[in-house]
Formats: C-alpha cells, sequence, structure tokens
C-alpha cells in the first residue's frame, strides 16, 4: 500500500469503529494532550489553516475532536463532520457546528463526554494526518461543572493515550516550568521512557526575558524518543485582530530564523516542520502496526461472517416467516438456558461459584446459616406460650396440650423466616438475572432482533 494511503485508510477504520463506542483494534493515532492555558488549540488551527476551534474561558475542547487533514487538490477547501454528509465552505460554520454538537451530548454547562465528533478538512495546504484533540487538563471547576471534572478529564484522557498504538503530542508552554507540564506528567504515568511521546513547545516568545528554551529543544532536560518542536502561534491579539495563519507562519519563521537562541535549530522548528514530522512518524507508526491491524480485521471479519451464518436467510416477509424465527430463536435460547443450569458452560472466572453452582450455595449454606441464628426464644417468651395455651383450653383441664395452642405457636415462630427468606429471593432473582443476561450474550439467534431481546 502507497504511504500517502496509510493515514486515510486508518481514518476509515476510525469512522466504522466510532459507533461502538471502545474500538475493538488499538489503531495507531496522536492524540494532543496537554492543560487549559497550553496553546493546544492555536498549535491544531496553525496546522489546518483555519480558525474552526471554540475558543472562550474554561473547557473549551469537551468532547475528543478526531481532526483527520487529508491532502486533495482541491479548488476549495471544505471540511465534512461524520455526522454531517454535506460539505462545509466556511470554517466559522464548523465552528458553530462542533459548539452545538458538544452541547447537544455534553450539555452547555461545560461538562465533557468521551463520545468523539469526527471532523475531515481536505485542502491542498496540509499534510495528510490524523489528530485527537483531547480536553484540556484542569484543576478547579468552574461554573456549575461537576466538583469532580478534574478526574473526568483526567480518567478520559488516560483511558486514551494508555493504548500502546497512541503516540501522544505533549503541549507545553515555554514561559512555564517543564516540571509542572500537564501534558507532561500525564504522557509520564503512561510512558515513562518517552518512546511514544512528542514535545511541543508554546509561548516561545513570552518568555522572561534572559530565558530561552535551548537545552529543553535539545533533549537536555527532560528528553523523548521523538525530541521536541517548538512553535509560535498567534497571540490573543493576533487573534482579535484577525491577522491571517500565512502571515503568522511568516512572522514563525522570522523568529526562529533571526532568534540568537534558536537560529541554529531553525529548520527543525515550527509549524510547517511539526506537521511534516507528525505526518511521517504517524504514517511509520501505521506501517509497522499494519500487520498486527490487518491480522486482527481478518480475525473480526472471518468471525463476523461465522455470526452471520448462524442467523441464516433474512426470511421474515410473510407473518408465518416471522413466528417461526421467533420460535426458533425463543426455543434455542431455552436450550443454552438449560445447558447453563446443567453447569455445562465455562464461566470466564473460576476462583467464584456462578450460576446453579451459586444457587445451589444460596440455598444449601447461606439460608440454612441464617436459618441457624434464628433463636425461637427471641419470638416467645414463657409468659407468650403459657397464655396461648390457656387460650387454647378455656375452662377445660389442660392435661394435654392442644393441636390449636401449638399451631399459634408455630406460626408466631414461621414469621420468624419472613426475613431471611425473603433476602435469598432477593439473591437468587440477582443471580438469575444475571444468569439470563449471561445466556442472552451467546444466544445469537434473538440476539439479533433488538426488541425481541429486550423483552425477553
Amino acid at each position: 500500500m502507497p504511504l500517502n494511503e496509510l493515514i486515510p485508510m486508518v481514518n476509515q477504520l476510525q469512522e466504522a469503529f466510532a459507533p461502538l463506542g471502545i474500538p475493538p483494534i488499538d489503531l495507531p493515532q496522536i492524540a494532543v494532550v496537554g492543560s487549559q492555558s497550553s496553546g493546544k488549540s492555536s498549535v491544531l488551527e496553525s496546522l489546518v489553516g483555519y480558525d474552526f476551534l471554540p475558543r472562550g474561558t474554561g473547557i473549551c475542547t469537551r468532547r475528543p475532536l478526531v481532526l483527520q487533514l487529508l491532502n486533495e487538490n482541491v479548488d476549495q477547501d471544505y471540511a465534512q463532520f461524520a455526522h454531517i454528509t454535506r460539505r462545509i465552505y466556511s470554517f466559522d460554520d464548523v465552528k458553530k457546528t462542533i459548539q452545538a454538537e458538544t452541547d447537544r451530548v455534553a450539555g452547555n454547562t461545560k461538562g465533557v463526554s468521551p463520545d468523539p465528533i469526527i471532523l475531515r478538512v481536505h485542502s491542498k495546504n496540509v499534510v495528510n494526518l490524523t489528530l485527537v484533540d483531547l480536553p484540556g487538563l484542569t484543576k478547579v471547576p468552574v461554573g456549575d461543572q461537576p466538583q469532580n471534572i478534574s478526574e473526568v478529564i483526567r480518567s478520559m484522557v488516560l483511558d486514551i493515550i494508555s493504548r500502546p498504538n497512541c503516540i501522544i503530542l505533549a503541549v507545553t508552554p515555554a514561559n512555564g516550568d517543564l516540571a509542572n507540564s500537564d501534558g507532561l506528567q500525564i504522557a509520564r504515568e503512561v510512558d515513562p521512557q518517552g518512546q511514544r511521546t512528542i514535545g511541543v513547545l508554546t509561548k516561545l516568545d513570552l518568555m522572561d526575558a534572559g530565558t530561552d528554551a535551548r537545552e529543553i529543544l535539545e533533549g537536555k532536560v527532560y528528553p523523548l524518543y521523538h525530541g521536541y518542536v517548538a512553535v509560535v502561534n498567534r497571540s490573543q491579539k493576533d487573534i482579535d485582530t484577525a491577522k491571517s495563519m500565512k502571515s503568522a507562519l511568516m512572522a514563525e519563521k522570522d523568529f526562529f530564523s533571526t532568534s540568537p537562541h534558536y537560529s541554529h535549530l531553525a529548520n527543525r522548528q515550527g509549524t510547517l516542520y511539526l506537521s511534516k514530522k507528525l505526518n511521517s512518524i504517524l504514517e511509520d507508526h501505521i506501517r509497522s502496526c499494519m500487520p498486527d491491524i490487518s491480522h486482527r480485521v481478518k480475525v473480526m471479519l472471518r468471525d463476523a461472517q461465522s455470526e452471520l451464518v448462524q442467523y441464516g436467510d433474512d426470511d421474515t416477509a410473510t407473518e408465518q416467516q416471522q413466528r417461526a424465527i421467533v420460535l426458533n430463536s425463543i426455543t434455542r435460547f431455552c436450550q443454552n438456558f438449560h445447558e447453563y443450569m446443567q453447569g455445562n458452560c465455562r464461566h470466564k472466572d473460576q476462583s467464584v461459584l456462578y450460576g446453579p453452582a451459586r444457587l445451589r450455595h444460596i440455598f444449601t449454606v447461606e439460608f440454612r446459616q441464617h436459618v441457624n441464628t434464628l433463636d425461637s426464644r427471641d419470638a416467645l417468651s414463657d409468659e407468650d406460650i403459657h397464655t396461648v395455651r390457656r387460650n387454647a383450653v378455656g375452662v377445660h383441664a389442660d392435661l394435654f396440650v392442644p393441636n390449636a395452642a401449638f399451631e399459634t405457636l408455630v406460626k408466631q415462630l414461621i414469621l420468624q423466616l419472613e426475613e431471611p427468606a425473603a433476602a435469598c429471593v432477593r439473591t437468587v432473582s440477582e443471580e438469575l438475572k444475571q444468569l439470563l443476561r449471561d445466556v442472552l450474550e451467546i444466544s445469537k439467534e434473538i440476539g439479533r432482533f433488538e426488541e425481541l431481546r429486550e423483552r425477553v
């Protein structure tokens, strides 16, 4: 496969797996991490060449944004969302769509969601590249955000960057202490040797007088396998005055070429170099993962085809055929349940009792132990027994205890069994429900019809 087709191929797999929530295959990707104020958005917009990301105070990226850049010889650049088939030529509309789609899923109170937004940008001015923009790491909730927002975002980021095939793009402002970089810190947790982390330094032009980032860029402070790339993005003033991306790239090039601190590194810094470097890293990474991806896709295809064969022909045209399918599905489900109840199933965790063995344990051990703790003296006192006996004999002599007295006393004692019996029923009910769910998982025939499965 030609190199320029590798990234689009992975993009297609990514879109196919997106509805599943958790992809069944660990696809190669580059995830962008950093604090809210690290300059992530500016880096991404510089790579694309347009203002297209929502901005403002607090968390701007509240859902993962899968950004697919496609190098194509088009007359006019355009964008497409996975959930919207039409082409969008205005990147202001792209920004509004991202905001609206974020609010729709994550709400408009600064909440976050792991459900990704997939955006494709077609342009002759970009390189083939796929980036996953993750919510900025934060420490303090603002407004109506939940108090655990920091933990929620952190968990979401870790879930993605902990995958072995994920390259981590850690964005860090150069005017801060590298040791306190949120992006590098969280990357180090899952990649302690820095083998799959790329460092991006922003805000070099805002560093204090007399300081520079040469030692960081030269890998002398915290070395990374893929090294560091420094960029100079537009300032807030540049954004407010609508400074063009082309002018910003020219200013960035002048900054590095004329700087006494970075001129010797100028050919390996800047947005254009970063985009080419990321493209090269991602293509090499995909190429190395291709044998495993190909094998996994073939296995998935084989399993899906095997499952499809089990479903049989899709003959549901007539009511009689529909009834036959329902009957066959329920019959197969009952057979599977019977097999489980006979102990003919292999539970994934053999260290615990499961299914019928667990039910037997509940009845013969747990319930019996509970009953054995009962004491009849707690329910009936000697005075109670004497009173019942006297009521039963009335005016007659009481040489023998009447059956009526015995039955009355036993009924009161039986009431002691109500609570442990109810607890036993609840436990058995939960165990049976779990057993039914497990049987439904293996009953492919009934799983084919969602409504029928829910009814069962």
